[in-house]
């Protein structure tokens, strides 16, 4: 792999392999050459068309605006993940990493030319305002999100603290479009949030992977294990519902922290040569105490290889749930000085068992729909990456559609009570990970 690149998160095909191992040496380089030639004659057509919209076109266009536009379209032709950053918007990916911006708190994807909600993160303007996963953003004060790119339309989210933004939203189920005021804070994501409950359980609230996660994590075992007694403590609580990832380093990390060996995580790229092997280093610092992962439709790449780790090494049993399918990496490599960087998918990623999570996603052990509110009813499912146009395919079976809807209060939340009951002992254990998956009906 490159230097100097950052992995996020965000299955090859044997094929052609055969292809090349059985035809003759000079076929292989006739090919070669065949495919150089055609990919120089595509280059020409190119700087063709480039000089005859630099001459020809009705208003005089800005030539870097062409080049990035041009690579845009380049790059988002891949994947739904692949992108190219130019210097502002990698900025601001760094700042995102870092875990503290200016703007509203939402984790956005597009689709069909609008701004899609992820999720809004927790305690931030957009999540106080009540905007929801799912949520579509057409118009950015007084300007339609439709042409506009991310990173664009992100850049006009922005913006200094105490402002204030108008957001239209298109809710699926309403009849009309929502419009929303918010005034902007400094969002400081606070990746790790946790609690004791009843005196005998440690929650733990992981909701997303950036630099300051697995020092979160750290703290929040170590307080808790403060607070409760080792003889009284039942075990932890790791809720990963809605959490879209973030750097694998992250997860690798994280992982470590309820693992005393082992591997959590693979990543695959075009050749056998690119393969990795990331395994837990830091030793369970939960000291062997019974575990249980919260997973639902919104638990996405980062959140999937933590799940799938504990999972594959029954060190963890998984409620709630299908998690969103999201089993590709995306490597950041920076283009120096000025140009931004690109955000390129370089490898899929498989569980410790050999499972790929690509369009597929995890079950848990024991699945648990919640109650959802009917006027949430139509948009309490995500559709999932397998739903997401250009994806990478599956290596079996697609699966799309998992509910993400969570309570906001506990007292209402089914899966968080199911763990609380497994942890304490009131259910039976017919979800530990070697026993056959558990349904508990809505």
């Amino acid at each position: 792999m490159r230097k100097n690149s950052l992995f996020f998160l965000g299955a090859a095909s044997g094929v052609c392999l055969t292809l090349l191992v059985t035809a003759p040496q000079g076929a292989q380089w006739v090919g070669a050459a065949k495919a150089s030639a055609d990919a120089y004659s595509q280059l020409n057509l190119f700087g063709e068309v480039f000089e005859r919209v630099r001459s020809d076109y009705v208003e005089k266009p800005d030539d870097t605006k062409l080049i990035e536009g041009a690579i845009t379209g380049m790059v988002t032709s891949l994947d739904p993940h692949s992108r190219y950053m130019n210097d502002s918007a990698w900025k601001d990916m760094q700042e995102t990493t870092h875990g503290e911006f200016g703007g509203l708190g939402l984790e956005v994807t597009m689709e069909d030319g609008l701004v899609k909600v992820v999720t809004p993160m927790d305690d931030t303007p957009a999540a106080k305002a009540g905007i929801l996963s799912g949520d579509l953003i057409s118009r950015i004060d007084d300007d339609a999100v439709q042409g506009l790119t991310l990173e664009q339309a992100v850049n006009k989210m922005k913006g200094p603290v105490d402002t204030k933004t108008r957001l239209k939203i298109i809710r699926n189920g309403a009849e009309l479009p929502n419009e929303f005021s918010l005034v902007r804070e400094i969002i400081r994501v606070r990746p790790v949030r946790y609690h004791t409950e009843g005196g005998d359980i440690g929650y733990i609230r992981i909701s997303s992977f950036n630099e300051q996660t697995t020092d979160g994590l750290r703290k929040a075992i170590s307080d808790i294990s403060k607070q409760i007694p080792a003889e009284k403590l039942a075990g932890y609580v790791v809720d990963l519902r809605n959490n879209p990832g973030g750097l694998l380093d992250q997860a690798v990390s994280v992982s470590s922290a309820f693992m005393a060996r082992g591997e959590v995580v693979s990543t695959r790229g075009r050749t056998p040569e690119e393969t990795q092997r990331f395994t837990a280093r830091g030793g369970d610092l939960i000291k062997g105490k019974p575990l249980v992962v919260l997973i639902n439709g919104g638990s996405a790449s980062a959140s999937e290889i933590v799940a799938g780790a504990l999972h594959d090494h029954k060190r963890a049993t998984l409620i709630g749930t299908r998690s969103f399918g999201k089993g590709s990496v995306q490597t950041i490599i920076p283009l120096g000085t000025g140009n931004g960087a690109l955000a390129l998918t370089t490898a899929r990623y498989f569980t410790p068992s050999g499972h790929s999570i690509q369009a597929q996603g995890i079950t848990p052990d024991i699945e648990v729909l919640q109650d959802v509110p009917d006027e949430l009813k139509s948009r309490s499912e995500i559709k999932g990456e397998a739903s997401m146009r250009g994806h990478l395919s599956a290596e079996g079976t697609e699966q799309t559609g998992s509910q993400s809807y969570v309570p906001p209060a506990e007292k209402d939340d089914k899966a968080l009570a199911a763990a609380y009951n497994l942890l304490r002992g009131v259910t039976v254990n017919a979800g530990v990970p070697s026993s056959p998956k558990t349904t508990v009906p809505n």
